[in-house]
C-alpha cells in the first residue's frame, strides 16, 4: 500500500517530506508532488513531514480525494515529473496557499 499525496499540498508543494524519503519516491510537477506508487516502500516518515497534512495511506485518503490516488499513480510516470530527493524552498506564496480548499482545478499537470 502506498502513500498518496492529496489536494492539501496543490500550490503549496513544500518539500520537507522528500528530505526523510529512503527510496526517493517523490517526484515534483509545476505546483504539486507526487508519490510514485511503485517506489514508496510504506515507511511513514513523510506523514509527519507534511505541514498541510496533504499524505494519506492509500486506503485512508479521504472519499472526497480519492481520484488522487489515480493522480498520484500516473503523475508519477510522466517524463515531465522528475524525482525530487532534497528540500526546496517552498513557494513564495505558499503559505498563502496552506488553507484555500479546493484547489485541484489549480493542478498544473504539465504533461508535455
Amino acid at each position: 500500500m502506498a502513500y498518496v499525496i492529496t489536494e492539501s499540498c496543490i500550490n503549496c508543494k513544500y518539500t520537507d517530506c522528500v528530505d526523510v524519503c529512503p527510496v526517493d519516491c517523490f517526484r515534483e510537477g509545476p505546483n504539486f508532488l507526487v508519490i510514485d506508487p511503485d517506489e514508496c516502500i510504506d515507511c511513514t516518515l513523510c506523514v509527519a513531514e507534511c505541514p498541510v497534512n496533504a499524505i494519506y495511506p492509500e486506503d485512508e485518503v479521504p472519499e472526497d480525494q480519492r481520484d488522487f490516488i489515480h493522480l498520484n499513480a500516473v503523475l508519477s510516470k510522466n517524463k515531465n515529473w522528475k524525482p525530487i530527493v532534497e528540500k526546496k524552498a517552498a513557494p513564495d506564496d505558499a503559505d498563502d496557499w496552506t488553507a484555500v480548499l479546493h484547489k485541484r482545478h489549480l493542478l498544473d499537470r504539465n504533461e508535455g
